[in-house]
C-alpha cells in the first residue's frame, strides 16, 4: 500500500472514530418518539429503508443499533437515521420471517439517552410488485395547479413522473389503473377542455373522448377485467359544494351516475339497463378476480342539495360473460351499507378472492373528505365484514388497493396531521389478521413531509414501472384528437 492510499485509510478512520457515540447514557425505560411512528410495524423483505427522525425535542444526533432474529447487525448515525440501503436490504432478507430489534440512543446537551428497544417484523410475504402508482396534487377547489401521477420504487426512494400536468396546463389528471398491477394494460382520465380518456391495451395507446352523448359523461374510476379484454367504468356528473361549520370541508357528490363496460380490442362501450337506472347512482365498478361478477356500488337518487346527506351507497354485483361481453339479468346486494345507516364505496376484490376492502363512511360517495371513513373487510367466503381496527385511525382512511400476491395493500390516510393525505401499507394474512401499517418511507421523512404541500390518492401497485412518454402525451392532450367508440346495448 502506498503512502497515499496510508495517509487516506488513516484520515478515514480518524474521521470515524471522531463521530460521537453513545457513552455514559442515560436509560429513559419508555419506547422513543420517533417519526414516522415505525414502532412495532410489519415490513416486507426489500422495502426502501425505514429512515426515521427523533421526534422528542432539539437533539445534536441520534445513533441506533439494529439487530437481526436470523443474524446480522448494522447502525446509523446523524442528525436522523439514514440506513445505507445495501445494508438494509441484507438485513431484512436475512430476517425475512424474523423482526429486527432497534436501540435508539440521543445525544442532548452533552449527555445521551438510551431509549428501549422496538421491532420491526419482516413478514416472509415479500412485496412481489415493482412499485406504486398514484396522483399527487395541492389543496385547490376551483382550478388545477401543478399535479400528476407519479410512480415510486417500493426498494428504494425513486419517483418518477408518469405525467403532470405541465404538458397540459389546466388539465387534470386522475383515475389511473393497471390491469391486475400489469402496466401492458393501463387506463387514466383527463378532465379539462380538451378531456380524454387514455387507453394502453396490447402495445396500442389510444385517446378515447372523454365525453359521449349517450353516457352523458365521462369515463371515470376504471377497473380492469382479469383477461385484460375489458374495462369497466362510471360515468359521474360530479359536484362539490363547501361546508358552513369549521370541522368539515368539502362534499363531493354525485347527481348522476352509471356504470359500464369497455372493450378495447373492437373499441366497444358496452350498457345495460340494470347498471344505467334513473332512480339509483351506480358507481365504482369493478371485478372479480375470475372476471364472472362485476362488484359495484348502488345509492338512491335523493334530491340535492336538500338530501345529500341521505345518499348511502351498498355493495352490489351482477354477472358477467365475457365471451359474449354481456351482463346478467339481475343485480343482487352482497353488503347492506344503508340498513346500518352508513354508506360503503372503493370496493377493491383481493386478487386472490377472498375478501372485498371498502370504505364506509357515514354518507356520500367520496369518503376521503370524512374525517370518520374507515376500511373495512368483507369477507366473501363467510358473509361477514368489519373494520380494520389494526389499520384505521381516527382520521380519514380511505382510498386503497391490494397487491397482486393479496398479501398487501395501500390506502390513504390523514393520520399524519389531519390536513394531508399520504401513503400507507399494511399486510394481511389468509386468515385475515392485519398489521399495524407504515407510512411509504422516505430518505429523510421528517424534511420531506413538512416541505411537500400535496395530498396523495388514488395510489395502486405496479408490477413494473409503467413507460410512457409525457411530452407526447401532452402533445396528443393539447392535440385534440380522439379515437371514436361505438355504444351497445347488452341484454
Amino acid at each position: 500500500m502506498n503512502r497515499l492510499v496510508m495517509t487516506a485509510c488513516a484520515f478515514a478512520l480518524a474521521l470515524a472514530s471522531c463521530a460521537p457515540r453513545p457513552h455514559s447514557a442515560r436509560k429513559a425505560s419508555t419506547l422513543p418518539p420517533i417519526y414516522p411512528d415505525y414502532v412495532g410495524v410489519t415490513i416486507p423483505d426489500g422495502i426502501a429503508p425505514m429512515n426515521f427522525d427523533f421526534a422528542g425535542g432539539p437533539c445534536d444526533r441520534v445513533h441506533v443499533d439494529v439487530v437481526g432474529s436470523k443474524g446480522g447487525f448494522m447502525s446509523a448515525s446523524g442528525t436522523d437515521i439514514d440506513f445505507d440501503a445495501s445494508e438494509w436490504h441484507r438485513l431484512t432478507h436475512r430476517n425475512a420471517g424474523g423482526r429486527l430489534t432497534f436501540t435508539l440512543s440521543v445525544l442532548a446537551g452533552g449527555q445521551w439517552t438510551e431509549y428501549d428497544s422496538f421491532d420491526m417484523i419482516v413478514s416472509a410475504d415479500a412485496i412481489g410488485d415493482w412499485g406504486l402508482t398514484y396522483r399527487r396534487i395541492p389543496p385547490g377547489y376551483e382550478v388545477y395547479g401543478k399535479m400528476g401521477i407519479y410512480q415510486r420504487c417500493l426498494s428504494t426512494f425513486d419517483e418518477y413522473v408518469l405525467i403532470e400536468n405541465t404538458c397540459a396546463t389546466g388539465h387534470c389528471v386522475n383515475c389511473h389503473t393497471a390491469a391486475r398491477t400489469n402496466p401492458d394494460h393501463f387506463t387514466f382520465h383527463v378532465r379539462g377542455e380538451h378531456g380524454a380518456t387514455f387507453v394502453r391495451h396490447d402495445g396500442r395507446d389510444e385517446w378515447l373522448a372523454a365525453r359521449n352523448d349517450t353516457l352523458g359523461g365521462s369515463m371515470v374510476y376504471p377497473y380492469w377485467h382479469p383477461s385484460g379484454s375489458f374495462c369497466a367504468y362510471s360515468t359521474n356528473r360530479t359536484n362539490q359544494s363547501f361546508h358552513a361549520i369549521r370541522t368539515e370541508r368539502i362534499e363531493v357528490f354525485d347527481q348522476a351516475s352509471d356504470v359500464f363496460v369497455y372493450r378495447p380490442a373492437t373499441r366497444q362501450i358496452i350498457l345495460s339497463p340494470l347498471l344505467a337506472t334513473a332512480d339509483h347512482y351506480e358507481t365504482y365498478p369493478v371485478f372479480s378476480p375470475d372476471g364472472a361478477t362485476l362488484y359495484f356500488c348502488a345509492a338512491e337518487a335523493r334530491p340535492i342539495p336538500d338530501g345529500y346527506q341521505d345518499i348511502r351507497y351498498n355493495i352490489c354485483r351482477i354477472g358477467f360473460d365475457a365471451a359474449t361481453g354481456t351482463f346478467g339479468t339481475a343485480v343482487d346486494t352482497i353488503f347492506n351499507a344503508r340498513a346500518m345507516g352508513m354508506s360503503a364505496t372503493h370496493p377493491r376484490p383481493s386478487y386472490d378472492g377472498r375478501y372485498i376492502m371498502f370504505t364506509m363512511s357515514r354518507y356520500g360517495c367520496f369518503p376521503i373528505w370524512h374525517r370518520e371513513a374507515d376500511n373495512w373487510l368483507l369477507d366473501l367466503q363467510t358473509g361477514q365484514a368489519r373494520p380494520l381496527d389494526a389499520a384505521n385511525s381516527p382520521e380519514t382512511d380511505s382510498w386503497h388497493n391490494w397487491s397482486s400476491d393479496s398479501r398487501w395493500f395501500v390506502f390513504t390516510s390523514r393520520r399524519d396531521d389531519g390536513l394531508y393525505t399520504r401513503l400507507y401499507i399494511a399486510s394481511v394474512d389468509a386468515n385475515g389478521l392485519v398489521t399495524k401499517p407504515f407510512m411509504l418511507p422516505q430518505r429523510h421523512p421528517a424534511k420531506y413531509y413538512s416541505e411537500l404541500f400535496d395530498s396523495y390518492n388514488t395510489p395502486d401497485f405496479t408490477a413494473r414501472r409503467v413507460d410512457f412518454d409525457d411530452r407526447s402525451a401532452g402533445r396528443r392532450i393539447m392535440g385534440g384528437e380522439r379515437v371514436p367508440v361505438e355504444v351497445i346495448h347488452s341484454r
